[in-house]
């Protein structure tokens, strides 16, 4: 499926490995994807309190859209004639949509599962709607994305082995049919999602099947949905090594700093999560010394920056102080800076990762990434 000879089409080139960690570019004719990378989450078209000349200022390659929320509101059928998702929400970077699958079982209100699809009610006013594999390509090909993903279902953990093994198996019918679905569009790639909860033996299963039906990248689903990150790590320890070498891997909404790090050592490519953008709207800065709760009152009188050795608007230009009067004072001012912040300092973590990982000292680089962590944010003298 990847012409790797074709500036028109979707490819990846693996440049640099350190243990499982790895380095590499994914291409594509909207621009290339530094990897490991993270996607800052564009569920409806935006990423909240970010312009988007914002969010690529920030180090950002591509951005994640939503398919369930894009289909509900404004529609994909408005997005097309309007031009397409990318100059609807003004960014002509590379997007991937998720196949809805995931906001259909959290979010959706009566839902009923059968071969076909999901049959639901919109959690926005209740209107009736029919999600399946080919509806599900067929908004992705409308919004225009770069990388679309197959429908699937993912149950929520912890659940039996066979609910599991039921679900896992109707995904892959299901990915066959969007496979099918999506035909032979140069420049666009589709990316099957292995499923299986926390079953080995059904990750395998899985990732069989996928292979089988041949993707332009493989993405690790089920995870992140309440099973702790124990619990988690225990999966990327064998699943990624079950996906093709020279394929990217893309570990769906994960999640806070030291999750990502440990799911690049394990041989993850991709991320994303909407942690950055929210947290900076209910008043948390993640930085190298772990998380800032800008609300609490020790902020008041301080001075100090959020991170004295971050570069972000918020860092250069304000002090904590200001943060937390902002924040106190429910002024927007307040969510935009500390989202800028989060997203800047999680794209400083994947730049530092690649750089290391070329250097050949990831090892290192974790270490002392940990260490910084454990130290703590440290209170004004």
């Amino acid at each position: 499926m990847t012409d790797n000879n074709s500036q028109s089409r979707f490819s990846f080139s693996l440049n640099a490995t350190d243990g499982k960690a790895r380095t590499g570019v994914i291409s594509t004719p909207r621009g290339d994807i530094r990897t490991p990378a993270f996607m800052p989450v564009g569920t409806a078209a935006t990423v909240k309190a970010m312009m988007p000349e914002s969010v690529r200022k920030t180090g950002a390659d591509i951005l994640l859209g939503n398919t369930y929320h894009l289909m509900l509101r404004p529609t994909a059928e408005r997005i097309a004639r309007l031009g397409g998702l990318h100059k609807f929400m003004n960014w002509e970077r590379p997007i991937l949509t998720d196949s809805g699958g995931f906001q259909v079982m959290s979010l959706s209100e009566l839902r009923k599962l059968t071969e076909e699809g999901v049959t639901f009610r919109s959690h926005i006013d209740g209107s009736k709607h029919v999600l399946t594999p080919e509806r599900s390509m067929e908004i992705q090909k409308l919004l225009g994305s770069d990388i679309v993903m197959c429908f699937d279902e993912c149950p929520a953990l912890p659940a039996d082995r066979k609910r599991i093994a039921e679900s896992m198996r109707l995904s892959m019918r299901w990915a066959d049919r969007s496979r099918e679905a999506f035909g032979d569009r140069p420049g666009h790639a589709l990316f099957g999602i292995m499923q299986g909860g926390l079953e080995q033996d059904f990750r395998e299963e899985s990732a069989k099947a996928l292979r089988e039906i041949d993707f332009h990248g493989y993405a690790i689903g089920g995870l992140a949905v309440g099973e702790g990150q124990e619990a988690m790590f225990s999966v990327l320890d064998y699943a990624p090594d079950m996906l093709p070498e020279d394929k990217p891997r893309y570990l769906m909404g994960v999640g806070k700093p030291d999750d990502i790090v440990g799911a690049v050592k394990r041989g993850v490519d991709m991320m994303d999560c909407v942690l950055p953008s929210r947290s900076g709207r209910t008043g948390q800065a993640w930085t190298r010394r772990g998380s800032i709760n800008i609300k609490n009152a020790r902020h008041a009188d301080d001075p100090r920056p959020l991170d004295e050795n971050c570069t972000c608007p918020a860092c250069s230009n304000y002090s904590r102080a200001y943060l937390h009067h902002v924040f106190r004072s429910q002024e927007m001012i307040s969510g935009m800076l500390l989202t800028w912040h989060n997203l800047h300092y999680f794209q400083e973590i994947m730049s530092q990762m690649r750089d290391a990982i070329s250097a050949g000292n990831f090892d290192h680089w974790e270490q002392e990434f940990h260490a910084q962590r454990a130290q703590g944010d440290i209170a004004p003298i």
